[in-house]
């Protein structure tokens, strides 16, 4: 496991259990004791986790590990898929975005695009409907795109808001197309995600878009995580990278899902 992949994993079990110690990080995540005490003091020297004696505990600003340093892996692949995605959009439409660092270079590939960045435009020209705040935080300051926030709790490690107050208002909206990152999408498995509360929100997304187009890079592809986002056959297209496995690739295509790799 790299560094970057490393230090994923030590915040993310961090967010769950507020305290750990290098004798359990090392057994975790199969790793010298050595190392994950270097992790822990170049974590704690960034101001993510707070050292203590033996190990770390949670640090107020440790929410922004997952996007800083997930953003450096796979990121030429995620631009190349974004822009795939971005291209399927037609002006006018209403488009739906959850969290997620693809479904972020999305949104930047979006507004990039000719024909939604007309800053002559009188009228919005695509409406963007996110549960994810620094999605929000970017696209509000495009004047060429309404952006819509839903209601609900923010989740530290993804800049989501889940919740009941998400719900309410998403039961009254419609997509043309929503954009879902993803935890893992498998052939039987379907879309899945780690987090309960961000998979139920995902999955109302999902009911009240006309397309769902998820995108993943390679490493998604085969997976079956822990909450179930949606059915297979929920799914219209897949948008991954051209160093996805092929035998996942063709189980996909073969449940009826159009696969484009970028």
């Amino acid at each position: 496991m790299d560094r970057v992949s490393r230090w994923n994993a030590i915040v993310s079990l961090l967010a769950d259990h507020g305290r750990l110690s290098v004798k359990e990080v090392a057994e975790r995540l199969d790793a010298s004791e050595a190392t994950v005490r270097r992790d822990f003091d170049q974590l704690s020297r960034q101001q993510l986790v707070t050292r203590t004696r033996g190990g770390v505990t949670n640090s107020t600003v440790a929410y922004d590990l997952p996007l800083r340093y997930k953003m450096a892996r796979h990121n030429a692949e995620r631009q190349r898929i974004a822009t795939v995605a971005a291209a399927m959009v037609t002006p006018g439409q209403a488009i739906g975005l959850n969290g997620g660092t693809t479904t972020t270079e999305v949104a930047r590939a979006l507004v990039a695009r000719a024909e939604i960045a007309n800053q002559g435009a009188e009228w919005p020209t695509v409406t963007v409907v996110t549960n994810a705040l620094n999605i929000a935080g970017e696209l509000v300051l495009r004047p060429t795109v309404k952006t819509v926030l839903t209601g609900g709790v923010a989740r530290q490690q993804s800049y989501e808001l889940i919740g009941p107050l998400a719900t309410r208002l998403l039961e009254d909206l419609w997509l043309d197309i929503l954009f879902l990152g993803v935890n893992g999408i498998d052939a039987i498995g379907g879309a899945t995600a780690n987090h309960e509360g961000e998979a139920g929100i995902n999955g109302l997304m999902v009911r009240r878009s006309s397309r769902v187009v998820v995108v993943a890079d390679g490493t998604k592809l085969g997976q079956v995580m822990f909450c179930r986002i949606a059915p297979i056959e929920s799914i219209d297209v897949l948008v991954t990278d051209r160093g996805a496995d092929p035998v996942a690739v063709e189980a996909i295509r073969a449940a009826s899902v159009e696969v484009v790799t970028a």
